[in-house]
């Protein structure tokens, strides 16, 4: 017999400010409980706080939304990095937009093959806390003699790069307001001339679980584009849900390369400190489950610029229930 559960009332709700809430839709949310707060202020675009926390160790949270943390970012950066790295046999250029917490950057520069990665991040305030403050994540990266960092708008900058790229690595916030932008048929068009004959792009296209209608919308909206899309998934703790990314390309497929291939450009390439990425689960990161290809089957109309999307439920900081 299940327990009886207290009537919990309104009234009862209590402040806590070492608990962080952030909400995924209207119907649900997780917390953390922040340890230390080691920065907290605005940028010129956001607000920005840094938390050292018992369990994911250094975390990095923008507008009250959680964005990534010291103990399980290698489960967002390893897929979106190495699918498309491995599945070209090593990128030479490659251009993160966004990723200011420098973890993007950091995996590709892990290849030996790699000549210069440009990154370019809108908020300069961004990379100056995580460099500060969570330099575990970002390691060497902003000193790196292959690496340019360029403050500056992804947008503008797309539209007059002065090179093409073997690999695009898109990291931004959620699509929700100006951002909405930088997921439209138009701007991965704009990716898609910035390609090599070999380029490829990755990306995380939100959750399945708690946005499943923007999950399948962005899959056809890069469909537009791209003849190769694979959608794939992962389970990001931090992230507090299954979490959506998706690969693009005109050329390559990454599941038509065979997990031999695979398995002999890891050992190739030798990259250090790896803890998600291998053979298999390269593959299994695309093998989706039979309700998603469900979701996925039911046609989306795409994003184009100037459209907007409902902004789904904003973060609820500091409340947890304490009392009954």
């Amino acid at each position: 017999m299940p327990s009886e559960q207290p009537n919990i009332k309104t009234e009862n709700l209590k402040l806590r400010p070492d608990l962080l809430i952030e909400t995924l839709n209207p119907e649900m949310g997780y917390f953390f409980k922040s340890g230390k707060v080691l920065y907290e202020g605005k940028t010129k675009f956001q607000d920005l706080e840094v938390h050292e926390t018992p369990r994911f160790g250094k975390m990095l949270r923008l507008d009250g939304v959680f964005q990534t943390s010291e103990k399980d970012e290698f489960l967002y950066h390893e897929p979106l990095a190495h699918v498309p790295g491995m599945s070209i046999d090593g990128p030479k250029t490659a251009l993160v937009i966004g990723g200011g917490d420098g973890g993007a950057a950091e995996e590709i520069l892990k290849y030996p093959t790699i000549e210069k990665v440009v990154m370019v991040e809108l908020d300069g305030g961004v990379v100056d806390a995580c460099k500060q403050y969570i330099p575990e994540i970002c390691k060497n990266t902003f000193d790196h003699p292959k690496f340019e960092l360029r403050i500056e708008d992804g947008i503008k900058y797309v539209k007059n790069a002065p090179m093409k790229f073997d690999q695009v690595f898109i990291d931004l916030t959620d699509p929700f307001g100006p951002s909405i932008e930088l997921y439209t048929v138009e701007f991965y068009s704009a990716i898609r001339d910035l390609l090599t004959e070999r380029g490829s792009i990755g990306l995380h296209i939100e959750s399945p679980v708690t946005r499943p209608e923007l999950f399948s919308k962005l899959y056809y909206t890069l469909k537009e584009v791209f003849s190769i899309v694979r959608p794939m998934t992962n389970y990001v703790p931090f992230y507090g849900t299954l979490w959506g990314y998706a690969f693009a390309s005109n050329s390559i497929d990454p599941l038509k390369i065979d997990k031999s291939t695979i398995q002999s450009r890891i050992e190739k390439f030798s990259l250090p400190d790896l803890q998600f990425y291998n053979a298999d689960t390269h593959f299994s990161l695309m093998s989706l489950p039979n309700w998603i290809q469900k979701l996925l089957a039911e046609k989306q109309t795409p994003i184009h610029s100037g459209d907007s999307l409902p902004v789904p439920a904003g973060s609820i900081r500091n409340l947890v229930l304490s009392e009954y």
